[in-house]
């Protein structure tokens, strides 16, 4: 979009331009660049100036600061048959010409180089004297420039007086304008084309043709910030016989990119990324440390969103998030201490859905269980634990609630003793608790056995117990029957989530 603000300093000729946008405009194609006077002048290109390595004289008296009267810039296309088209800027001038006046000087700096290049225009000598008090209309055509290039155009008088002088800043059409798009090179070559083989795990990257094009860069990237490299560039030369180029990768990561550019110096770089929807591969970077029995997981791209450890009371239920473990999700999490219960799971919730991960599911892990059977003294149950390693527990007696965890009454919370001499530390363990037969035996109860000795653990749980039908009861892996807790739970994300992108 062309910008019309105009700048100046204190002593400087102010003139509010307004400008329609480019997208209204075709850019116009000219054969030959020059410059040009209204009708009556007679004019002469001169040698050009750099604007910061001249100095300014104060006007004449009889000079109006306002003697520049406009300054307009626009873009043209100069175009060579086999070799597509070249930008130019276009600058067109008006003042009222005054006896003092020899000319005017337009200069354009890059924004991004500070690179300037001028041209000035003098009146002859006779034309000055004739045409004192007219208005003097001129247009400069041989300012190259680059696709989006940003410019800084300044108009002075020739000689240069000081405070007269007009500035504007401009910005060069990209390659989303239709005529640019379509006629210069380097528009052709950004625009590459690719196709995915998953089963050779490689992308096929296609490098357009294009008359004057010049070689090109094609690369796989990790973007984060910026776009991380993954393997060397490949530079596809003007003569290859072959425009395609072949790009193995090793994981489908929604961040996983492909940049291509021109070899050209601040060409712009296209960039795609072909699985920017998938985003499974991020839920499965789970690691767990048995040295120090921590949980982490480290994401390979970047994530906006929230990862807490939930635990799952039985197959396809909702998994209810464990307290104090949500963080966000936006590097690596860590959780210390965590029990290697099926039961444990990790969820993650961004803007586009949920996904949960159980990893301590069907990979061998050693978990212990519960069970819960008549206590030698009357009224009384017996909840034990087997434990493959030294462990403390304790039980809780809950009520349940729909699509919730049970509440769990602390006021019956009893802790779990050895059954023989009271070394926990000798493998395997087993502890037990009794708790009052009339209390969890009433119709909507559960039993709950958590582990204490480790920061997050994920309760084993059986409800609605007979106890005058059932002798025996048992929670954990192993676990069979209407009444027990089945712990195969599937590491696939609920069924109800959405998938999306990852922020």
């Amino acid at each position: 979009m062309h910008a019309g603000q105009m700048l100046a300093g204190p002593a400087v000729v102010f003139l509010s331009l307004t400008w329609s946008t480019y997208h209204s405009l075709a850019v116009p194609q000219i054969a030959e660049c020059g410059l040009s006077c209204s009708q009556g002048f007679t004019c002469k290109s001169r040698v050009s100036r750099n604007i910061f390595n001249s100095f300014c004289r104060q006007p004449p008296t009889s000079m109006s600061p306002s003697v520049l009267e406009a300054l307009t810039l626009s873009t043209a296309m100069k175009c060579a048959p086999h070799k597509g088209c070249s930008l130019l800027l276009r600058v067109q001038a008006s003042l009222t010409l005054h006896e003092s006046l020899r000319g005017l000087e337009a200069c354009s700096m890059n924004l991004d180089t500070q690179e300037t290049q001028c041209q000035s225009v003098r009146v002859s000598r006779a034309s000055r004297r004739r045409q004192v008090g007219r208005q003097l209309q001129v247009h400069f055509d041989c300012f190259e420039v680059s696709v989006a290039q940003s410019l800084y155009v300044t108009l002075r008088t020739v000689p240069h007086f000081c405070g007269v002088q007009l500035d504007q800043q401009y910005h060069v059409e990209d390659c989303r304008d239709e005529d640019v798009g379509r006629n210069v090179p380097v528009c052709f070559a950004e625009k590459f084309s690719y196709w995915v083989d998953r089963s050779r795990k490689v992308i096929l990257v296609q490098v357009p043709e294009a008359p004057g094009a010049p070689d090109y860069y094609v690369r796989l990237c990790l973007k984060w910030f910026a776009c991380e490299d993954v393997g060397a560039p490949v530079r596809v030369t003007v003569n290859r016989m072959s425009r395609t180029v072949s790009l193995p990768y090793s994981q489908e990561l929604p961040c996983l990119c492909l940049e291509g550019w021109s070899a050209t110096p601040d060409a712009v770089r296209m960039q795609a990324c072909p699985f920017e929807d998938e985003t499974q591969a991020l839920w499965d970077a789970i690691r767990y440390h048995p040295g120090d029995q921590a949980l982490s997981w480290e994401p390979a791209c970047p994530v906006s969103g929230h990862v807490s450890l939930c635990w799952r009371p039985g197959p396809g239920a909702l998994c209810h998030s464990l307290e104090h473990s949500g963080r966000p999700a936006h590097g690596r999490v860590q959780y210390p201490l965590v029990d290697t219960q099926p039961q444990l799971c990790l969820k993650f919730s961004t803007s586009r859905g949920f996904w949960v991960r159980c990893p301590f599911h069907e990979r061998g892990f050693q978990a212990w269980k519960m069970t819960v059977q008549p206590a030698a003294s009357q009224g009384h149950l017996r909840v034990t634990f087997f434990s493959p390693s030294a462990a403390h527990f304790q039980v809780h007696l809950c009520r349940q609630r729909k699509s919730r965890p049970p509440a769990c009454r602390p006021a019956l919370l009893a802790t779990a003793r050895p059954l023989a001499s009271g070394d926990l530390t000798a493998d395997p363990v087993v502890a037990f608790v009794n708790i009052p037969r009339d209390k969890a035996c009433v119709p909507g109860t559960c039993i709950q056995g958590w582990r204490t000795d480790v920061l997050f653990s994920a309760p084993q749980q059986l409800c609605d117990l007979q106890c005058s039908e059932c002798p025996r009861w048992v929670s954990g892996p192993r676990a069979a029957g209407g009444r027990g807790l089945d712990s195969n739970l599937s590491s696939e994300p609920d069924r109800s989530a959405t998938q999306g992108t990852a922020d």
